[in-house]
């Protein structure tokens, strides 16, 4: 019963947060963009539409998922975000990734790696989950693994949390499982060492209250998103 309720709002706090990002982008039918972990391409597309992009890009490590991409007619390419991207310096005007980083075992290389293939004055959207949610405290209170962090091993989803939401899921790539979660604090800090301007951080979803409530409390919202811009 528990596991119904929490997908539930956790299907809604994904709506909103999707939301958020939309309103983050600037439109602009001149701007070059990328979404780096474009999957099979849905929400690359609606990206792209929000920015009025003609120039749309999406980078992803799964060949299944990236054929799917580019019969939607995104120019894709395949790469690992842990390594250099297979981008020229300073292409794009946005770098997109939603949901995203949490994936990831080098970090520092990812912001490094955007930072280069952003043009001056460019600016990325990154969204991830937040390891000081509500709903994340309140399972370490009880001793299980944060739901954010549940997906840490090959042989079976939904590890160290009895109302972990995907423990029936099956894992479709390695890259799925999660390695690390961030604080809005975190994420904040991770920008600025990497010389990005932080211009707007935003939440959504608030477990067990209504999910528009992490807008005005992002440090424990359950998703939270960031925008950062590359000096001009």
């Amino acid at each position: 019963m528990l596991k119904k309720l929490f997908r539930k709002m956790r299907i809604k706090a994904g709506n909103l947060n999707e939301r958020n990002i939309l309103n983050l982008i600037e439109e602009n039918s001149n701007s070059k963009i990328v979404d780096l972990g474009c999957d099979e391409g849905s929400w690359t597309l609606k990206v792209a539409e929000k920015s009025q992009s003609r120039d749309y890009h999406g980078l992803d490590i799964v060949d299944g998922q990236l054929e799917i991409a580019a019969a939607k007619g995104i120019n894709i390419k395949k790469g690992d975000l842990n390594k250099s991207l297979p981008y020229e310096d300073e292409q794009f005007d946005l770098v997109h990734s939603n949901q995203v980083i949490e994936h990831l075992f080098d970090l520092d290389n990812f912001l490094s790696e955007i930072y280069r293939i952003l043009k001056p004055n460019g600016y990325c959207i990154t969204s991830t989950e937040n390891i000081a949610s509500w709903i994340n405290t309140g399972a370490q209170v009880l001793g299980w693994q944060p739901f954010s962090l549940t997906n840490i091993s090959t042989k079976k989803l939904g590890m160290g949390n009895p109302l972990a939401l995907n423990s029936d899921d099956k894992l479709v790539h390695k890259s799925m499982l999660h390695t690390r979660i961030l604080s809005t604090t975190a994420l904040k800090d991770l920008f600025k060492a990497h010389g990005f301007i932080v211009e707007k951080i935003t939440g959504a979803g608030y477990f067990p209250l209504p999910g528009i409530l992490g807008k005005l409390d992002p440090r424990h919202s359950h998703f939270i998103t960031i925008k950062a811009r590359k000096p001009a």
